[in-house]
């Protein structure tokens, strides 16, 4: 059993597509470079943020290969859920082949398991690959909520190691993080927008949209919060919180990847159903980010001065 501190910002990637809706591998490997180079503390690589329900089983241990073969330092976090126990198996037992450091596992989603379901799904996967492994609620998507009871549960396995909260819910989440101390389980941010009210109570760092984007402000945020600089912190969360917002105006990954495009990163291109950011909410998006680019921010000069 290997131990993983979850601490810090890992953005969950962006997968860019050719417009034929091939796999742009080449821009793949260049963003998870310009990632690493940023300073974010990890990468994942086939979430929801990577249009994981469109890819292949080949497909997503293609894409968790280039990024782990792209970076030298930082460990990458592989999404492998799925809503059929059967296949997150074969997807984390083909990820930790491939090298993945940890695995990001989302609820089993549209079939809504009862709470002894999830724990028997988890609890499956957990006893079979050996990596530390990311519990990802967000029932906003998967129509079930994971319930605190299960997830204190869950953290009794030795490889259950990271709990990604996005279900909006302060009071479930500080809940979460006083009943979990003392174990292993690191609570992770999975909402922008509430990464510093949850750093304040506890949790140790974000998967974060945002990042993929601004991942120098975003670091810079998580670390003044996790530095106990809370003003530092604040101040950051508002510069960034138009971004947070414009980034789901539509379902994840359209804004992001939209956003990729402006700033030159990567193709807007994804795969159907999903479409491209409408008209309106394009020129909402250009703007926040043109002014977020004409603020004079310094990575080095933030961390200069938590340092002081």
């Amino acid at each position: 059993m290997t131990t993983f501190d979850f601490e810090g910002v890992y953005p969950a990637m962006c997968t860019p597509f050719h417009d034929d809706g091939s796999i742009d591998f080449e821009t793949l490997r260049t963003d998870a470079q310009r990632l690493e180079a940023a300073g974010v503390d990890g990468l994942v690589p086939c979430g929801s943020t990577g249009e994981s329900a469109t890819l292949s089983h080949d497909e997503h241990i293609e894409v968790v290969d280039a990024v782990i073969d792209a970076v030298d330092d930082v460990p990458v976090i592989a999404g492998t859920g799925s809503n059929n126990t059967r296949e997150a198996l074969s997807l984390s037992h083909r990820a930790a082949d491939a090298g993945a450091d940890a695995l990001l596992l989302i609820s089993p989603y549209y079939n809504k398991p009862e709470q002894r379901g999830l724990v028997d799904h988890y609890e499956r996967v957990a006893d079979a690959v050996d990596l530390p492994q990311i519990v990802y609620n967000v029932p906003s998507r998967t129509g079930r909520n994971i319930e605190p009871d299960t997830i204190v549960e869950l953290a009794d396995h030795p490889n259950v190691q990271g709990y990604k909260a996005a279900s909006g819910d302060m009071g479930q989440i500080s809940e979460i993080v006083e009943r979990t101390r003392g174990t292993d389980l690191d609570v992770l941010s999975g909402d922008d927008g509430m990464t510093v009210p949850m750093l304040s109570v506890g949790a140790s760092g974000a998967i974060s949209v945002a990042a993929n984007v601004e991942p120098e402000r975003t670091c810079a945020m998580a670390g003044a919060a996790l530095a106990g600089d809370f003003e530092r912190a604040r101040g950051i969360h508002h510069r960034l919180g138009p971004l947070f917002r414009a980034l789901f105006v539509e379902t994840n990954p359209i804004p992001v990847n939209e956003a990729m495009y402006i700033r030159d990163y990567g193709p807007w291109h994804m795969r159907s159903p999903l479409t491209r950011l409408s008209e309106a909410h394009r020129d909402e998006l250009e703007a926040v980010l043109d002014e977020l680019e004409a603020e004079t921010f310094d990575y080095e000069d933030e961390y200069a001065e938590l340092e002081r």
